[in-house]
């Protein structure tokens, strides 16, 4: 038996994801928040300096856009439309984008009291060519996948890929090594001009640019925007203190990977 030290953890509503996320069982809640907690420790270019004022952020916001959309399916699915808007890739810095992205994560998973019975994320490919694949950082993508995957406390239930170009299968191969193989069952491919991710998602969800009625493109993302700004004090405070000592942790269950790790909260109880 072992602990490891955290700093800081309070957040009622994070907790409450990890419990339900996890089917209320509590040796995968342990786990999970063992392995959430280790990545970040072990991911400084990830989850340290995180100034939603600083230009490297300022520039993420300017050429990407994270939208978390204002309702949820009839089954409870929060859905998320991520893409990128200008196809300079001089403007594109992989390793911003994924920390800006976790940061609009950790806004919403420490601030959102309804919490959603699944996620569906929807990427649209249309700025993307196979130049793309040079802006991607092997170990940056393979620690995304990981925490994605395994250690945020969200229960994935679709994926989309909408305006997927011919040369789909090229990028997919990047991501397939990292892909759990019960993640890689639920990401659906849709080619430009069609209209088969409305079978799944109902298209009055999306932005007024996809044809649906959850407003601009603009206006939710400067919502969120504000929201990650508001918040520029406990992601500063929060450099340091949501981290683990993994020196605590006994050199045979220590892994160069960060996976498989054994629960670690021993004494973790919930009301």
């Amino acid at each position: 038996m072992y602990s490891l030290l955290i700093l800081n953890f309070s957040e009622d509503v994070l907790l409450r994801r990890f419990y339900t996320s996890s089917g209320k069982r509590m040796e995968r809640v342990k786990r999970t928040i063992d392995l959430f907690f280790t990545i970040r420790s072990t991911a400084p270019e990830l989850f340290l300096k995180r100034d939603p004022w600083s230009p490297e952020i300022r520039r993420v916001f300017e050429v990407t856009d994270m939208l978390p959309l204002p309702n949820k399916t009839k089954e409870n699915y929060k859905v998320f439309i991520y893409r990128l808007n200008n196809p300079d890739y001089d403007l594109f810095n992989f390793v911003d984008s994924v920390k800006t992205f976790f940061m609009l994560a950790d806004t919403r998973l420490t601030e959102e009291d309804d919490i959603p019975s699944g996620e569906i994320p929807i990427f649209d490919s249309a700025n993307i060519t196979l130049k793309f694949i040079g802006k991607i950082n092997l170990s940056v993508l393979r620690k995304y996948m990981l925490y994605t995957q395994e250690a945020i406390p969200i229960r994935l239930k679709q994926v989309h890929v909408i305006n997927a170009p011919a040369y789909i299968g090229k990028l997919f191969a990047l991501c397939k090594p990292f892909l759990k193989a019960e993640v890689a069952k639920l990401i659906k491919f849709h080619e430009p001009n069609t209209d088969t991710l409305y079978e799944d998602v109902p298209q009055d969800l999306l932005p007024l640019e996809y044809g649906g009625k959850a407003g601009s493109i603009e206006q939710i993302k400067r919502y969120w925007i504000k929201r990650i700004e508001a918040k520029r004090d406990w992601f500063l405070a929060n450099d340091k203190n949501w981290t683990v000592d993994e020196s605590l942790r006994p050199n045979d269950n220590q892994d160069d990977q960060v996976k498989d790790l054994p629960g670690s909260f021993r004494s973790l109880a919930f009301d």
